[in-house]
C-alpha cells in the first residue's frame, strides 16, 4: 500500500530504505533529536551513527502503512521488519517537522 507522505518526513523513509545516510541527515536540523529503545540521539551527525549502526544491527526495513496528524505532530506507522524477536513490528514513528526540517523524531 502507498501512503502519501510530503517534505522531510518522505525523505527520511527514501533515506532509510536506500541507506543513504547523508540524505538522512539532510531531513534534520542542527539540533534534532531521535528517541528510540530508551535512548536520546541528539544532532545529524549522532543521527546518521544511530542508522548505521541500526542497520548493522537489525538489517531492518520500515514500510509506511499509514499517517495521520496529533497535535502538530506527523505520526507514521510503520511495519518494521529485521533480525530481532517479534519482527515485523508495527512502530509509530512520531515526527516534530520546522522549517522543512525535522526537529524531533520518536519511535514507539
Amino acid at each position: 500500500m502507498t501512503i502519501a507522505l510530503t517534505g522531510p518526513v518522505s525523505a527520511f523513509f527514501e533515506a532509510e530504505r536506500t541507506q543513504d545516510l547523508e540524505a538522512l541527515a539532510r531531513c534534520f536540523s542542527e539540533r534534532a533529536t531521535v528517541r528510540d529503545e530508551g535512548r536520546t540521539i541528539e544532532g545529524p551527525e549522532a543521527i546518521k551513527r544511530w542508522m548505521k549502526e541500526a542497520k548493522a544491527k537489525y538489517q531492518h526495513s520500515a514500510e509506511p502503512l499509514a499517517v495521520s496528524n496529533r497535535g502538530g505532530l506527523t505520526v507514521v506507522t510503520a511495519r518494521v521488519a529485521g533480525k530481532f524477536p517479534n519482527s515485523p513490528l508495527e512502530l509509530q514513528h512520531v515526527f516534530a517537522v520546522e522549517g522543512g526540517k525535522i526537529v524531533s523524531l520518536e519511535i514507539q
